[in-house]
């Protein structure tokens, strides 16, 4: 392991007031503002989602944000999240304006990843998805960028194993899974067998805590009550560490979801989510 890791600064950690899951997903806090603000914290990564790349492309173009980002030594950029590539009909019409709206930007970005998935268990055959998703790696490679399929409990895709079907099956070079510590736990994966996936498929890897014991409402605690890093229950070291033995070099997410982040000031809400992130790490604890 490198002695400074690259921290990413996943979109929600930095969003400010956006609003998972309503019209409201775009940040309050300029574009600029908040890539300038991570920088500051050490961040060297950046995160951004679809709606709030529509809200920033109201003031800036591809080109501008490309310099704000350079200029500020942001070099991971992550772009997401890609729903309903799979299904057909009006769903489909939607999600693929969003497509190529996303693709558009990871090339002018030079995004290192699209991150796609689904919320809604979509029912969906796995040949078709692996279909879908072979067809989804082969557009962004020629647009220059890797697309990394989510694993989490609210997906059709909720286990090591159908991951894994799913990106051999895809059989694409620029075709991975992302992998989000909350959901690793609640989904109750030993970090062992995460350990032992194919880690070269592994684009990306996000942490975060939170509450071993699950609320009733598992979408209002992965939206509201997550926590920084080692201000919860989770063992974000140990998983660190595991990942770090089974070869992953990063860079490494902090994605926190939750709604006393949302009220901080972005430099008070960037710096702690570096610092608490960075103390996970040897070297640094």
């Amino acid at each position: 392991m490198t002695e400074h890791p690259e921290l990413l600064a996943s979109y929600w950690t930095v969003a400010g007031g956006a609003e998972p899951h309503t019209d409201r997903e775009y940040s309050p806090i300029d574009f600029r503002d908040r890539v300038s603000a991570a920088a500051r914290a050490g961040f060297r990564g950046m995160g951004l989602w679809h709606a709030d790349l529509t809200h920033s492309l109201k003031r800036y173009t591809l080109t501008e944000m490309k310099r704000i980002l350079d200029d500020h030594g942001i070099v991971h950029v992550e772009l997401e999240f890609l729903t309903d590539w799979f299904v057909d009909g009006e769903r489909r019409v939607a999600s693929d304006q969003t497509r190529r709206m996303l693709l558009t930007a990871a090339q002018a970005l030079g995004a290192r990843h699209l991150k796609v998935g689904d919320f809604l268990r979509t029912p969906c055959p796995m040949p078709g998805l692996i279909e879908s998703f072979a067809g989804l790696c082969e557009d962004a490679a020629e647009h220059g960028t890797r697309v990394g399929f989510e694993l989490m409990p609210f997906s059709t895709i909720d286990s090591l194993p159908r991951a894994l079907e799913l990106v051999t099956g895809a059989n694409a070079p620029n075709g991975g899974i992302v992998l989000d510590l909350w959901h690793i736990v609640k989904l109750g994966i030993p970090y062992q067998a995460v350990a032992e996936f194919p880690v070269n498929s592994i684009f990306s890897i996000e942490l975060n805590d939170g509450r071993l014991k699950s609320m009733p409402d598992l979408v209002e605690e992965t939206t509201q009550y997550r926590n920084l890093c080692g201000e919860g229950e989770f063992d974000v070291r140990g998983f660190v560490d595991v990942m770090s033995a089974a070869g992953y070099r990063g860079p490494w997410g902090i994605e926190v979801l939750s709604k006393a982040l949302r009220q901080l000031p972005i430099e008070e809400a960037t710096r702690r989510a570096y610092d608490t992130t960075l103390a996970q790490f040897p070297g640094h604890r």
